[in-house]
């Protein structure tokens, strides 16, 4: 295939952009984290989910509810500094829905220029939220102030075009 013929095929299908809309926010209460030592990947930290709240975003109207206490964010300190970790929850809307919450993040950096993106997967029952099983979420991680165990977690959804 040439360039022109690339291009033909290209431009048959134009580039959409992304939209990208708050759908909810998140204070979670955390406990200390734990030291589960060495592993193949970096060092291992576990830190308890204890609860918490969020509110609905523009994206998301009605989506508000409490962080239910379970789960737990297993951490990977990398030997290049940076971090992975893995939140696995249930967030109880108030209407009574339970939705399973499982956040991949990567930070790297501190202060204010540290990097806390990350990708969450919703699962949702048939339902009034079952959107939320086919929809892509992204995701910013917070360390409100003062720190006094808890995170501020940020879920935005991602469209395209112009929704």
């Amino acid at each position: 295939m040439d360039e022109i013929q690339l291009r033909r095929r290209l431009d048959s299908a134009p580039a959409q952009g992304f939209t990208v809309t708050l759908a909810w926010e998140a204070l979670v209460l955390i406990d200390s984290r734990q030291d589960l030592g060495p592993g193949p990947d970096g060092h291992r930290f576990l830190v308890p989910i204890l609860g918490g709240r969020f509110t609905a975003g523009p994206a998301l109207p009605g989506f508000s509810g409490e962080i239910m206490p379970s789960g737990a964010d297993r951490q990977v300190l990398r030997p290049d500094g940076s971090k992975t970790l893995r939140a696995i929850y249930e967030m109880r809307v108030d209407d009574g829905t339970v939705i399973g919450i499982d956040n991949s993040v990567i930070t790297d950096g501190d202060g204010p220029t540290r990097y806390a993106v990350s990708r969450i997967s919703l699962t949702a029952p048939v339902g009034p939220w079952a959107i939320l099983n086919r929809r892509f979420f992204l995701g910013s991680l917070h360390a409100p102030q003062p720190r006094d165990g808890a995170v501020i977690v940020r879920g935005w959804m991602v469209g395209m075009g112009d929704g």
